[in-house]
């Protein structure tokens, strides 16, 4: 099992040895931001990326920060993996929001005149001319008047309350009959769209608030209106699975509610927002540990999504359509026969996800498959993987699913899913109480030539139909009777609780990923002292495990060459003199979101090497996800797939040198300068041959690049 070591540190300031997993979150989202600068991008995507950075930022303090303000409330004293208290990182934290908050403000300041001169309006506080003011009043009238509800805050009214990422305006009116001051409220609700498109050839959009605030006069007729504010709450959005829960579906229903009603993390206000009118809120919305955040801008940067679907192809990317595996075409369609023809690699978005759902279409359908096994941990709102399920059930096959619960904002749409699959005769699984099932497996058994063959699909990412067209991710479809023998005990383990006692090649988490990983990186620590080759690649959305971040600095001072792709956090610090200084980390972020894990182990032989120890998983280098979730670590052993993902996949993104960050000893992230051998990994794959084909080139008689082992280039 590979030489024990002892990892622990050497020094007791865990601030030299590890990065703090919030503060590093927070400097991937300014990475995310830093595309919406990116003068390269076309308009619509700098916007974009403007949007997912506005929408990444709630979702952490939704979660993340809720979580730090409930350790503090509690006085909590566990500290991070850096040794800081919940009150010290939230403290931090907090300064780093309110830094990322005012770089939005800034990046959307210079967006918004490059859209108007592109002919996308935004319209703010001004004049227009008489007949927009007429539309702009019809529209108010008509649609938006009958949906609100002004609400007078006083003695006889109690407080409204104010949903989860909800906008409201506040008003100081005059009531002309009297003189009297009054103060009313006015929630937007989540019915109506954040920003209206106005008629005509130039795009002009209005905010919600902005319409609102317009037409106080038609809401409060007999009144002058003194002032307005906008303001916007979050939630605390994080669910608590008690483990003594009697029924999962039944906590859930009721926790979904909860989530909605919890406790308020950030009050975001605008920056001239009446003093007094602030103070009702503070007091009104209970601010304890929260947010408190003045806006010199637009409220809620995750809202101009909208605008983005505006019909201008000039000012996004080019369209980029999945090719369809050509393995699978070759074989007329038949999923089956093209993976009894020997083991298939998709690499998505660049091949069609929808070769995924085939596999399960066709198994729907066909009379020899007796069985299907799935894992759901995802799977949209629109899934077609889900219709497949049913029509199988409905044709009397046997189909079990997995369905995860507690798949974060998903909870909702999952137990909707599962009512239509048991409705169906599917028979619907849960899974652990405490331990998410994050595995995405799928078993298909058929019946052939008298007896009984298992097809399996081994996915990084989820069975979502729309992130699939943006995620990277690998599908590994294989007719391997050792991996499906492994399958077959991973689904007792879920469905059954039955732990197996050994697997063959497959390593799942809880149970043996962890030790999986160390085996293979003690290896590399002994060829290092055996003066063999020694390396280890590794492309990951995360790492924050403290034994694996150890075990890698023993590598590193053993000797192993280390090189780790990292989309997100990472809170290994890498280039440290006797500590990390044979390893580098590099973050990608461009057009599509890295999202595959892969490991590679050089196994005693130079790197990329046709013997290194080549593995695909579900997990990445988490404490939750090697202990607390069920996931799989799935060997590659075909000699053509392996060379796919190594040589392809897994080099091309630490080759990458046009959207790529290395991350410094000091925490810092700086942009890699492409010099004169510039190559953009995204670009390689949209314009080269698909991993699951023949090899040819996407037109006649082009030569494909190899990829060489040389930063920078091809």
């Amino acid at each position: 099992m590979g030489t024990q070591l002892d990892t622990r540190p050497e020094t007791t300031d865990a601030s030299d040895r590890y990065f703090n997993r919030e503060l590093s979150w927070l400097a991937f989202n300014e990475r995310v931001l830093d595309e919406a600068r990116n003068t390269n991008y076309p308009l619509l995507e700098r916007l974009r990326f403007l949007s997912i950075s506005g929408s990444n930022l709630d979702e952490f303090i939704m979660i993340r920060v809720a979580g730090l303000a409930g350790q503090a409330q509690r006085q909590i004293a566990t500290t991070s993996l850096d040794g800081r208290t919940p009150s010290q990182q939230l403290a931090a934290v907090r300064v780093s929001i309110a830094n990322l908050e005012k770089q939005q403000q800034a990046c959307w300041r210079e967006l918004r005149p490059l859209l108007a001169d592109a002919g996308i309006h935004v319209a703010d506080d001004h004049d227009m001319d008489a007949k927009t003011e007429q539309w702009l009043k019809n529209y108010f009238v008509d649609n938006i008047a009958p949906v609100i509800t002004p609400q007078a805050i006083d003695p006889a009214h109690p407080f409204p309350f104010v949903a989860n990422e909800g906008i409201g305006v506040l008003f100081n009116l005059t009531r002309l009959a009297d003189d009297e001051q009054v103060v009313e409220m006015v929630l937007v609700p989540s019915a109506l769209p954040r920003f209206i498109r106005m008629p005509g050839e130039v795009s002009t959009y209005i905010s919600i608030e902005n319409m609102i605030c317009r037409h106080a006069a038609i809401l409060f007729p007999g009144f002058r209106v003194e002032g307005d504010g906008v303001f916007r709450v979050l939630r605390d959005s994080d669910i608590e699975v008690e483990e003594e829960a009697e029924d999962l579906v039944r906590y859930f229903r009721t926790a979904i509610q909860r989530r909605r009603r919890g406790r308020v993390i950030l009050l975001e206000l605008q920056d001239d927002f009446d003093p007094d009118a602030e103070q009702m809120l503070i007091d009104q919305l209970d601010l304890v540990d929260a947010i408190l955040m003045r806006t010199d801008g637009t409220i809620g940067m995750s809202g101009l999504a909208p605008i983005v679907d505006e019909e201008r192809p000039d000012l996004k990317f080019a369209p980029f359509s999945p090719r369809y595996p050509e393995r699978i075409m070759e074989h007329d369609g038949d999923c089956f026969a093209a993976i009894r023809e020997k083991d298939l690699i998709i690499h998505h978005p660049y091949e069609s996800f929808e070769v995924v759902v085939d596999f399960i279409r066709q198994a729907a359908v066909d009379p020899d498959v007796v069985a299907i096994k799935q894992t759901l941990y995802r799977a949209g709102k629109q899934s077609s993987i889900i219709a497949a399920l049913i029509t199988a059930a409905e044709a009397g096959k046997s189909v079990t699913a997995v369905v995860e619960l507690k798949a974060r904002f998903d909870e909702e749409q999952n137990l909707l899913w599962a009512n239509q699959l048991e409705r169906a005769g599917v028979q619907v699984i849960y899974g652990f109480v405490d331990w998410k099932t994050h595995a995405k497996v799928s078993m298909v058994v058929r019946r052939e030539e008298g007896q009984l063959r298992t097809y399996c699909h081994f996915g990084t990412g989820n069975y979502h139909p729309l992130t699939s067209r943006i995620y990277t991710d690998l599908s590994f479809f294989t007719a391997d009777p050792k991996l499906a023998r492994d399958a077959a005990r991973l689904f007792n383990f879920i469905t059954g609780y039955v732990e197996p006692r050994r697997t063959e090649m497959l390593a799942i988490s809880p149970i043996n990923l962890r030790a999986k990983l160390n085996e293979c990186i003690d290896r590399e620590i002994e060829n290092a002292l055996a003066g063999k080759p020694a390396f280890i690649w590794a492309k990951l959305n995360s790492m924050t495990d403290q034994g694996l971040i150890d075990r890698l600095y023993a590598a590193s001072q053993a000797g192993v060459q280390i090189e780790l792709a990292i989309r997100g956090i990472c809170c290994l610090r890498p280039g440290v003199p006797g500590l990390s200084e044979k390893i580098s980390v590099k973050s990608s972020i461009g057009r599509f979101l890295e999202h595959s894990r892969i490991w590679a182990f050089a196994n005693g032989f130079s790197m990329p090497s046709h013997r290194a120890r080549v593995f695909i998983s579900s997990a990445d280098a988490m404490e939750r996800n090697l202990d607390r979730r069920v996931e799989t670590l799935v060997p590659i052993k075909n000699p053509t797939v392996h060379d796919q993902v190594l040589q392809q996949v897994l080099l091309a993104n630490l080759l990458d040198n046009e959207q790529s960050w290395e991350l410094r000893p000091d925490g810092s992230y700086e942009r890699i300068a492409s010099g004169e051998r510039p190559f953009n990994l995204h670009n390689y794959f949209m314009t080269n041959p698909s991993l699951s084909g023949r090899g040819t080139a996407l037109d006649e008689g082009a030569k494909v690049p190899k990829l060489a082992l040389r930063k920078g280039g091809v």
